[in-house]
């Protein structure tokens, strides 16, 4: 934001200003957008946030209309009492709407515009979305979470909630793309997978995922991907047992992350990334932030080797190798 000084000041706004509005990621490009625009020409500009997204940012409670000379709507459609509001409070300024749709031109809230530079419904051809050429933006880690809250087979040292709630306002302070898991199965429901296959396929596509499940471990190793992997069990139990099956390090107890107020805090520090298990005196925010740098590091190659072992002629023995002996034992008894 450009903070501008007199009279002569731009106030940006749209439907990520308004207090029941949304801010959605192609309105936020949308500003983007016109940011850049305004930044290029030597304009100075302020932006309106609702205090619902971004609580810290300048909210029209802050504003003064009097400071400002010119009033930008961006992106959305023009419609309804909240725009006709911005009219009314600054009708004073010259009002310019960019990269809307107008639903209805005899609308208040299009008339009240001085100038509808319209994305759509304005008479002319339609015009390209403003967020289609906003800034290139930097990659983000794309992370599957995959979580549990069962297993009451383990009774009083069930940890599964305080585990899911750690991780959770942990993760919401990472900068990374967080898509929510499921390892059940079921082809009725669209946003469940239908097939292991599917599963599969997203798991191979993703750079990290972050789980408490047995199987959020492994079918993550098996497509390749590294997991930071939480035992929600005290004491350990089947995840615990699993990642060391596998040879995989990445492992913090369910203690470390249930006793950590704040998860998102703490300096890594202790064992280095290599000393596999959780222990120690390190804080749950501590060793899972120093996991999340490893698995998002030499924690890549690790899990392919690992993936590509479970694939391999000579790998280590599971338990259906030894099903068919089994089975002929059971035989000759009977």
């Amino acid at each position: 934001m450009s903070m501008a000084h007199g009279r002569d000041r731009i106030l940006v706004t749209g439907w990520f200003s308004l207090l029941h509005g949304e801010a959605t990621a192609g309105d936020v490009l949308a500003l983007a957008r016109v940011e850049e625009v305004l930044r290029g020409a030597g304009l100075a500009y302020d932006v309106v946030w609702s205090p619902g997204f971004r609580a810290d940012g300048t909210h029209f409670a802050d504003v003064d209309p009097a400071a400002y000379s010119r009033l930008l709507f961006v992106c959305g459609p023009v419609h309804g009492p909240q725009v006709e509001e911005l009219h009314r409070r600054f009708a004073h300024c010259v009002r310019i709407a960019v990269g809307v749709s107008v639903v209805d031109p005899a609308s208040p809230a299009v008339t009240g515009f001085d100038r509808v530079l319209a994305r759509d419904g304005a008479g002319a051809g339609p015009g390209p979305d403003l967020s289609a050429r906003a800034p290139r933006l930097p990659g983000v880690p794309v992370v599957g979470v995959v979580l549990t809250h069962g297993q009451h087979e383990y009774g009083g040292r069930r940890r599964h909630a305080e585990v899911a709630a750690g991780l959770t306002r942990w993760l919401a302070g990472k900068d990374c793309a967080r898509l929510e898991l499921e390892t059940r199965l079921d082809a009725r429901d669209w946003r469940l997978c239908g097939t292991p296959a599917q599963l599969e396929s997203v798991l191979a596509r993703l750079d990290l995922v972050v789980t408490d499940r047995l199987h959020g471990l492994v079918l993550a190793l098996r497509a390749g991907t590294p997991a930071l992997v939480v035992d929600p069990v005290a004491g350990g139990a089947k995840v615990t047992a699993q990642a060391r099956a596998c040879g995989w390090p990445a492992l913090v107890a369910a203690e470390a992350v249930a006793r950590d107020p704040d998860p998102a805090g703490g300096e890594p520090g202790g064992r280095e990334p290599g000393g596999g298990g959780s222990g120690g005196d390190e804080s749950g925010g501590g060793e899972l932030e120093r996991w999340w740098r490893w698995c998002l590091g030499e924690g890549r190659d690790a899990a392919a080797r690992i993936g590509a072992g479970f694939r391999a002629a000579d790998a280590v023995a599971d338990a259906a190798d030894g099903l068919v002996a089994a089975l002929g034992a059971a035989r000759g008894a009977g």
